[in-house]
């Protein structure tokens, strides 16, 4: 069974780069670990984890993450 976390990202969101660091409001921070272009600016988007899966509002799909942190 995955768990599924529903959050959001803290400060200012510019989209998926390649290399992308994102911080949580729960203080965690995550590393894009597939390549994925997609360019959406929004300050506070929610966000939902599932498994090693990020998909942050707005955006076309979800893009697998690893802890960084």
């Amino acid at each position: 069974m995955l768990l599924c976390m529903q959050t959001h990202v803290r400060g200012a969101w510019h989209g998926w780069k390649g290399d992308t660091v994102v911080q949580l409001d729960d203080g965690s921070k995550w590393k894009q670990a597939e390549y994925h272009y997609e360019y959406r600016y929004a300050y506070r988007p929610e966000a939902m984890m599932s498994g090693d899966q990020l998909y942050v509002q707005g955006m076309s799909r979800a893009v697998r993450v690893r802890r960084a942190r």
